[in-house]
């Protein structure tokens, strides 16, 4: 029977890349996010190239009644055996005393509750099973702090203690948990963070060779297909030319 991954943040960047990968390898997939047409778009084209069933669920992971709409899933998709816990993003770059509290909001609610809220209504089903897999997409902001990166890299810090919770929440139950800590990803995250200013957001890539978002799904699928007795618990992973969020090579 083919396995089932549940994937938010589904219709671009790392998301989109874990479906291309997972529906490749033959999984049916539960896609996650909150623009319909994309999300219609990816799932015709993978279940067309790939002969997998696909499920798409519009949502915004911030608003929990939306969020409980999984449970309305029929009975065999909630069979998921991995849940890839990707939907977030950063909003500006100022310092803390400049920050719009607007922005400090979204990316608390998307981060860190959006990622709880998932995480509550799939782990029960997990639970039933004894069985599944949780990958969290944090940050290598979640391991330090750098200038002007306050509440993003604050939520991102409370994605890897999350995790660490998880692994020893699930643990009696037999469901393993990973956190997945990218360095410099070349996706839309930079365009994001900029509000749609393309130009400051190709700069943020310019003179090194950035990650990509199939990397990191190729790291992901590396840890899913471990072992039933090996959980590999983190992964940081960064570019060639980056040491860490602020000792870059540029050439």
């Amino acid at each position: 029977m083919p396995k089932i991954a549940l994937i938010t943040g589904a219709t671009s960047g790392i998301g989109k890349a874990c479906a291309e990968l997972f529906a490749r390898e033959k999984y049916n997939l539960i896609l996650v996010g909150r623009r319909t047409e994309k999300l219609e778009v990816l799932a015709s084209k993978l279940s067309s190239d790939f002969a997998v069933k696909t499920k798409i669920l519009t949502m915004d992971v911030r608003v929990k009644s939306e969020v409980n709409l999984l449970d309305t899933l029929p009975g065999d998709w909630k069979n998921v055996d991995v849940l890839i816990n990707n939907a977030g993003l950063s909003l500006g770059l100022d310092p803390i005393n400049d920050g719009d509290t607007n922005d400090w909001d979204t990316m608390i609610d998307t981060n860190i509750k959006g990622l709880l809220y998932v995480t509550k209504v799939v782990s029960r089903w997990m639970v039933a099973r004894k069985n599944g897999q949780i990958i969290n997409i944090g940050s290598i902001a979640g391991k330090e702090t750098y200038a002007n990166g306050n509440v993003y890299c604050a939520t991102k810090h409370a994605v890897d203690s999350l995790n660490k919770a998880m692994r020893i929440d699930l643990l009696p139950h037999h469901i393993r948990v990973t956190g997945i800590h990218p360095g410099a990803v070349e996706t839309a995250f930079s365009e994001v963070r900029f509000k749609g200013d393309i130009e400051r957001a190709k700069k943020v890539y310019d003179g090194f060779t950035p990650l990509f978002a199939n990397d990191i799904a190729e790291a992901i699928w590396f840890c899913v297909n471990r072992p039933l007795h090996v959980n590999i618990n983190d992964m940081v992973i960064m570019p060639s030319a980056q040491a860490n969020t602020t000792y870059l090579i540029r050439e």
